[in-house]
């Protein structure tokens, strides 16, 4: 927007062009274009001129849109006179626009409402627009929508207005939600049976038991819940007002959380939901599943409430299992959706019940598990007429796969044993249809890892009967049964006898298209559990590997049997294993070799990925145990199998995909044989920096730090590591130093600390005394504020850990050299890096990341209190004290006691909590 104010005319084009454009490009184009528009100066005044024309809905929409998006983000532009005169034009818009359209009248509100929030100088706002709009019935509509998106702002992610101001302002809707909830109430009275004025109202309702701070005597007695309670009981409500109604008693119900402090308003809602059985029935009767699903909602918003007190009290008061009766009813109903959603409730309950561990208690509660899980198996059928394998990525499968998961956790109030016991008496003793058989199956393989595998003679009985089953059974009973086979390796390692036929009957499904994975899965846990008895068995397994690609498997499942047999190979006699290992490696070789080689004679490059992660599982997993002195017997195969490593990497190098899977092989290459890879230290790191100048992919950069983690402590590898560490910084700095370069590059943030920390970790000194350390230091201060996970997780280690060597005194003849290299650091860098942590944890950082900033700022106090407590000092001076829009945003007490609170920290987890709690100020 350097060219000045665009004129209205233009901004319309723009706007029609986004909405009626037939040219995609042409959207695309009039979208940038607006886009940058919106975050000019101009904006302001430009939609304000467009709601007051009210050509059109498109163009009132996009500066009512705007509007909001200004107030939201950019309120700071505004000089604090203009704040009046901007709250009254938007008023005006709002009564002006009120027929036009819905969704313009949402976007206005919430400007409206983000402006109150901010704009400190407009005091009791609600009661204001209460007492300037209530009497007019045509204005009612956009009343309510303030009032509704007002207490949703209040904790919104995109306003930055800081604890002492939400607190000032909750405490303000507080004083008035009575007030509020009256004209609810008056609204309702006047407006009779008007669907849409009673969406609007629940809507609201909702909004303010969702901040809440509705007083609970008040509203145990109010009007409102009885209507509430009234549509949800009436048959003829229409589906989006059940919806409105259904949602707003969630609410509630979600509001009262700690039941005892709200005693009259948990009562009424108890008795209330209790009503809803006969409504739910006829529901169910009329076939309405929308109806049934929030009926379901609300039982289940109702059990999560009362958990505690069920728990605490079964039977008696608001203890009363009917809650439970009630959920076990939608676990009824024919559509698994219904019980769906009651799941967390149950997961949440089997936590409780475990943690209090009191068996009269479980015995209360085991009936209604017992019933559930009955529900849940009766769930997990698939169709009499399904054809194939069960499918585990619709959302039937997804349910199957919650059911086992949610199965898992609850079955020790049933007892696993018992249970595997019955659901297996069910099939043997009946003869039941295929679809009963795959479902019990499933619930079997579900909790066979919790039943205890000594001396069970059903566990052997199963797997007998179940490596019997003939092929002749529908295909869906054979894939779940192998894998239950899969999820019994516990029980043949226990009873090596039925090693042969299961791995026999895996074989047999291992041939079958729709089996193989499923089988190579089984095979795979077999190895795992049962290494040394399938020792035996490591030239079948060879046999399998070399043919891998004839059976039709998925990568994952290859890839699993490929990790059995590395397993199973490590355990094999020392001499055996460098032949054996060559072997399983040779078939991945040869295609990799033979890929070189059709590149060379045609120029096009085939995808060397599949093998290079195959070579990567089987380095990965073949950890056999080395005496010292001994030479590791995959060494010779290693160094035999570089060449080929190192060819596919240059003939790949501009492709970040292959470069990343190449380097991921070779890292559990080096990792495998540990010093044993010495040979290739040279070569791979003149490999490495070379592609790394053209080519900066951050993998290098982690291969680079497993180099300096195996190799960093030997005298004679420091300086070359050294040198290595240079040569990539160099790119790696020129990156990122770009415009947005480290928003732009979090992985090489990531990986270019990791890579840093581990020589401080094996190294130190040779790092502090080189030249490059004070330009790491200083990208790590610049990366403090970067907002990604991994990458801001790296650099605070890396920062850490640094300062951490000059505390640490681990008798090591170099720590007073250390502390000095590290107390020159801290003269340079310190106050700057103390200040910009602060600014980081204010201004930029989610909260998950201030352990790792609070661990940090410990490091640094331990390291010099005095000096750590002046810069703190000097960095909290440098914070602003108050918001744009006039309210206090830290008070002089706040910021004394903080600095208190953190430089008188006695351990790391009280400077989290300032930190915590200091930083909500911010947010």
């Amino acid at each position: 927007m350097d060219g000045g104010k665009p004129s209205l005319s233009l901004v319309y084009q723009a706007v029609q062009a986004l909405y009626h454009d037939p040219d995609p490009a042409g959207k695309e184009r009039a979208s940038v274009w607006l886009g940058e528009l919106q975050r000019s100066m101009y904006a302001w005044e430009i939609s304000d001129q467009l709601l007051q024309l009210k050509q059109d809905v498109e163009s009132c929409y996009f500066a009512a849109q705007t509007m909001k998006m200004k107030i939201q983000t950019s309120f700071y532009e505004l000089p604090p006179e203009t704040h009046i005169s901007l709250r009254d034009s938007l008023l005006s818009h709002i009564q002006n626009l009120k027929d036009l359209s819905p969704i313009i009248i949402t976007q206005l509100a919430l400007a409206i409402a983000d402006l109150a929030l901010q704009m400190a100088s407009w005091k009791g706002c609600v009661h204001t627009l209460i007492e300037k709009y209530s009497s007019d019935v045509s204005s009612m509509p956009f009343l309510i929508e303030i009032l509704t998106v007002l207490p949703e702002e209040v904790h919104s992610r995109s306003l930055r207005i800081g604890a002492n101001r939400r607190t000032e302002i909750t405490e303000d809707l507080a004083y008035y939600s009575t007030t509020v909830v009256t004209l609810l109430v008056s609204c309702v009275e006047k407006s009779g049976n008007d669907e849409k004025m009673l969406i609007k109202v629940f809507r609201c309702l909702g909004s303010w038991f969702n901040l809440g701070v509705l007083d609970n005597n008040f509203m145990a007695s109010n009007q409102l819940l009885m209507v509430l309670f009234q549509v949800l009981q009436r048959d003829e409500t229409s589906t989006n007002l059940h919806e409105a109604a259904s949602d707003c008693v969630c609410s509630a119900l979600y509001a009262i959380e700690n039941v005892d402090t709200h005693l009259p308003l948990a009562m009424q809602l108890f008795q209330g939901v209790l009503t809803l059985e006969t409504a739910y029935h006829m529901a169910v009767a009329r076939e309405d599943l929308d109806k049934v699903l929030n009926y379901c909602r609300i039982f289940t918003e109702l059990c999560e409430t009362f958990l505690e007190t069920t728990v605490r009290s079964p039977g008696q008061g608001m203890g009363d299992l009917r809650t439970l009766e009630l959920l076990l009813i939608c676990a009824g109903h024919p559509q698994y959706e219904v019980v769906e959603i009651s799941f967390n409730f149950w997961y949440r309950l089997g936590e409780h019940l475990y943690k209090t561990n009191d068996p009269a208690l479980h015995n209360v509660f085991r009936p209604y598990i017992q019933r559930l899980l009955h529900g849940l198996a009766r769930h997990c059928q698939l169709d009499p007429d399904h054809e194939g394998i069960p499918e585990d990525t619709d959302d039937f499968g997804e349910f199957r796969m919650r059911v086992s998961d949610l199965v898992k956790d609850v079955i020790f109030l049933v007892g696993s044993t018992e249970c595997f016991s019955q659901l297996f008496s069910t099939l043997r003793e009946g003869n039941p249809p295929w679809e009963v058989t795959e479902a019990v199956l499933f619930i079997m393989a579900a909790i066979a890892k919790s039943v205890d595998p000594e001396n069970n003679p059903t566990l052997t009985e199963v797997l007998e009967q179940v490596v019997l089953l003939p092929e002749t059974v529908h295909i869906a009973v054979r894939y779940t049964s192998i894998e239950l086979v899969g999820e019994m390796s516990e029980v043949v390692d226990r009873n090596p006898r039925f090693l042969d036929p299961v791995l026999n009957y895996l074989m047999k499904g291992l041939r079958e298209k729709p089996l193989a994975s499923m089988a190579a899965k089984a095979i795979h846990n077999i190895c795992s559990v049962c290494r040394d008895h399938m020792a035996q068995h490591f030239q079948g397994l060879l046999d399998i590997a070399r043919a891998l690609d004839s059976f039709a498997l998925s990568s994952d499942a290859a890839i699993g049997l490929l990790k059995g047999t590395a397993l199973v190979l490590a355990r094999l006699p020392l001499e055996k294993i460098s032949e054996c290992l060559s072997d399983l490696c040779a078939v991945q070789v040869m295609a990799l070799r033979k890929l070189l080689a059709q590149d060379s004679s045609n120029g096009k490059s085939a995808d060397p990925t599949i093998w290079l992660d195959r070579l990567a599982v089987i380095f990965r997993h073949t950890n056999p145990i080395v005496e010292n002195g001994q030479t590791h017997p995959c060494q010779k195969v290693i160094q035999e199998i570089w060449p080929v490593l190192s060819e596919t990497l240059n003939a790949h190098q501009a492709d970040n995909r292959i470069v990343e899977r190449c380097c991921r092989c070779l890292r559990f290459a080096v990792r495998c044989v540990g010093k044993g890879s010495a040979s290739l230290l040279q070569p791979l790191v003149t490999q490495m920096v070379n592609v790394y100048q053209v080519y900066p992919h951050s993998c290098f950069l982690y291969l680079g730090s497993i180099l300096v983690d195996e190799y960093g402590m030997e005298e004679g590898c420091r300086q070359g590591l050294l040198d290595m560490v240079q040569a990539l910084c160099m790119p790696t700095f020129q990156l990122l130093e770009q415009p947005n370069g480290l928003r732009n590059h979090p992985d090489t943030v990531d990986d270019l600390f990791r890579l840093a920390t581990r020589f401080v970790q094996r190294s130190p000194v040779t790092l502090l005394s080189s030249n490059i350390v004070v330009h790491i230091i200083q990208c790590a201060i610049a990366a403090t504020t970067l907002d990604h996970r991994d990458a801001n997780c790296s650099v605070m280690k890396f920062i850490r850990d640094l300062i951490h060597t000059g505390v640490s005194n681990d008798h090591e003849e170099d720590f007073e050299v250390r502390k000095q290299l590290i107390s020159q650091a801290m003269e340079q860098h310190g106050q700057q890096l103390v200040t910009q942590l602060l600014h980081a944890c204010c201004f930029c950082l989610p909260p998950y990341t201030l352990p790792d900033v609070a661990e940090v700022l410990w490091e640094i106090m331990i390291f010099d209190r005095p000096t750590f407590c002046r810069w703190l000092e000097a960095a909290l001076k440098g914070l602003p004290k108050e918001t744009s829009g006039g309210a206090i945003t830290v008070t002089h007490k706040q910021l004394t006691d903080f600095h208190k609170q953190v430089t008188s920290a006695e351990e790391c987890k009280q400077v989290c909590w300032a930190i915590r709690e200091f930083t909500r100020l911010y947010r």
